[in-house]
């Protein structure tokens, strides 16, 4: 019973039936014009469904009444943009008006019918109720009160699941809406995956370099050394604060650009931080990085980031050859450095998984694994 009575708690019924009344306010502001033709405010709404607008306001009046509190009501707010849009909306306006006639009809006769059929138990003649002209007064009437109350609360109720049901099949997202959505939500999911390589690749970078600095500090025992290595930890602290307050201000500004983020320019910083780690680079650059577009050479340098920190973090301090070359029309990166004496496996980390994804990215393709007696990463990008 407590389940039966449920709806009638909720106020998404309230204002559904709201929602189903509105109609009425046009068809009995015109019947006082003429009543000989009610079915004038039907064919007007012909040429109103038309007007892109209108879906708009439809939706919205549809979210507020039929969806309230729901986040994802299925219901469109946008304009119509097609003719099948608005062939649509002009469906909707029609079905609206139509579930508007025996909804306002049931919450007009059918009360009035269960108030008579309790003034015919008490004696009463029914006063000009159609359905009842012909009855005597009688008190068995008193046990069919609670029928029409039934029909109106099916009637409520169910009208309310219907013309929401209708709602988010006439007035929900079109196939280009849709695909609109979807490719939002394929960007804002390819942000987050940015976002989580660029503090992977950062921090974990600095990080790197401050342990295998301290470490060497410490087994040196050499002041002066002591004293090169925290300058190199503090220069690579404050360039990971510098990268870390960028990223969160892509998270605070949604709209921000992204061509503050680093680029192979600047890899003299990664170069100096990895030589001041003990590492012995051996950097070559040939062609005009200046002339790499943007997005590749901001994934370019965070390849190289990862790279260089790899090799610290597994390789130590040992001779690394970085190779850079801008060629036709591609970017090709090398970073290969000795094995260690425990050689890593098939690079199933989250660093390796990231170069690969950034270059798969662009279209382009990276590999990273022995060769030769070196550990290789070798990335090349497409500069279109």
């Amino acid at each position: 019973m407590a389940r039966f009575l449920r709806p009638l708690l909720r106020g998404t019924t309230y204002t559904r039936l709201l929602h189903l009344w509105v109609p009425m306010l046009i068809v009995s502001v015109w019947l006082f014009i003429d009543m000989s033709k009610p079915w004038v405010p039907a064919l007007l709404l012909l040429p109103v469904g038309l007007i892109p607008a209108v879906r708009m306001g439809e939706g919205v009046q549809a979210r507020l009444l039929l969806t309230p509190g729901e986040p994802e009501s299925g219901i469109s707010v946008a304009p119509s943009a097609t003719w099948r849009d608005r062939g649509r909306t002009v469906l909707w306006l029609e079905v609206r008006m139509a579930l508007a006639v025996p909804a306002t009809f049931a919450c007009v006769w059918l009360p009035v019918i269960a108030i008579e059929l309790g003034r015919m138990a008490f004696g009463h003649v029914p006063a000009g109720i159609p359905v009842l002209r012909e009855a005597q007064p009688n008190w068995a009437y008193a046990l069919l009160i609670p029928l029409p109350l039934v029909a109106l609360y099916a009637v409520v109720v169910g009208l309310g699941e219907l013309v929401t049901a209708i709602a988010r099949r006439l007035l929900g997202p079109s196939a280009a809406e849709r695909l609109a959505a979807m490719e939002e939500r394929t960007e804002q999911l390819l942000e987050r995956n940015r976002i989580a390589r660029e503090l992977h690749d950062s921090i974990g970078h600095a990080l790197t370099v401050a342990v295998v600095q301290a470490g060497a500090a410490r087994a040196a025992g050499d002041p002066e050394f002591t004293e090169r290595a925290l300058d190199a930890i503090e220069e690579t602290g404050r360039a990971a604060l510098e990268d870390l307050e960028r990223v969160l201000g892509i998270l605070r500004e949604s709209e921000r650009p992204v061509s503050s983020r680093p680029t192979l320019a600047e890899a003299d910083r990664l170069l100096e931080s990895a030589r001041a780690s003990g590492a012995k680079v051996d950097a070559e650059v040939t062609g005009a990085l200046e002339a790499v577009p943007g997005p590749v050479s901001r994934e370019g340098y965070r390849i190289l980031q990862e790279a260089l920190t790899n090799v610290l973090r597994h390789a130590g301090p040992v001779p690394v050859r970085v190779r850079v070359t801008v060629d036709g029309g591609s970017l090709d990166l090398e970073v290969r450095n000795p094995l260690p004496a425990a050689v890593p496996g098939p690079g199933r980390g989250s660093g390796l998984r990231g170069i690969r994804e950034r270059a798969a990215l662009l279209g382009g393709r990276a590999r990273t694994g022995p060769d030769e007696g070196d550990w290789q990463v070798h990335a090349e990008l497409p500069l279109r």
